[in-house]
């Protein structure tokens, strides 16, 4: 989900190519797979463009993550955010955890754009394939049906929108917590948390199908989406390892569901008020 660059996980993103490092499926053993859309009435064609667009930035322009010069330039950096200018700090000499070898780390590059605008094209950067396929698999489970019942152009609006405010959340807990400010940000899943609140509040009772184990089982979208929101709580409050541990920026999976919940009503109102006549109708 959203990644937070730590020294640890810069390592990880610069060897994941030669070494294979596809960890979201060597660990993640209980991972949905897919959801009932017998109901959905619309093609999701925003949801697509969003997951091609996606891919397309990583290979092309992250040059299938390669490209860190592209990736610490566009990514958010909380200290940039918080003081309004570019942030530029020198390269590290970092040793292959693997190899042994020592290679250099571009540090903070240059910002081509208004800081602020990193907010909009973290959402687009990943650190890895295992990064960026785990976010795509997200989307492409659960954008699609709220798609459907916001609308085309409201469910752009809500994703874009969301997946900023993620991002601001991750800028003021680094800040509230006293962590590292210079640490960048990136990933899909702040918006995609936001699409979990979204689906959890339009869909609780649609089933969701889980790969557990080699088995596959369907279990309502309330309880998969609830356990995961509640992992995210427990991990950002260090309960499973805290923020640090792995790269990941909880706060803005946090920030990003509740946006989520919270503006749901107002994207897809109309559905919300459809629905409530036909639940009264068949009451």
């Amino acid at each position: 989900m959203e990644g937070s660059i730590t020294p640890r996980l810069r390592t990880q993103l610069n060897n994941s190519f030669r070494h294979g490092n596809c960890l979201f499926l060597i660990k993640k053993m209980v991972f949905p797979i897919g959801d009932d859309n017998r109901d959905r009435k619309t093609i999701p064609v925003v949801n697509y463009l969003l997951i091609a667009l996606n891919i397309f930035v990583f290979i092309y322009w992250q040059n299938w993550g390669r490209n860190l010069y592209v990736t610490y330039a566009y990514a958010t950096v909380p200290g940039e955010i918080l003081t309004g200018h570019d942030i530029v700090t020198a390269s590290d000499i970092l040793k292959d955890p693997y190899t042994g070898q020592r290679f250099e780390l571009p540090g903070l590059q240059a910002t081509p754009i208004p800081v602020f605008l990193t907010l909009f094209t973290s959402m687009f950067l990943h650190g890895g394939i295992a990064h960026i396929a785990g976010n795509m698999l997200y989307l492409w489970i659960f954008g699609d049906n709220v798609e459907d019942a916001m609308g085309h152009i409201k469910y752009l609006f809500f994703y874009l929108l969301c997946g900023m405010l993620s991002g601001l959340s991750h800028v003021v807990s680094t800040l509230l917590f006293g962590q590292n400010l210079l640490i960048p940000s990136l990933g899909a899943s702040g918006a995609i948390s936001a699409v979990l609140g979204a689906y959890i509040r339009l869909f609780p009772g649609k089933s969701v199908h889980l790969w557990v184990f080699f088995l596959i089982f369907s279990v309502p979208a309330f309880l998969v989406v609830g356990l995961w929101f509640v992992f995210q709580v427990m991990n950002g409050l260090g309960a499973l390892g805290g923020q640090e541990a792995g790269g990941v920026a909880y706060a803005a999976h946090i920030g990003g569901f509740i946006s989520g919940l919270l503006l749901v009503g107002v994207f897809a109102k109309e559905y919300m008020a459809r629905r409530k006549v036909y639940r009264k109708r068949w009451s």
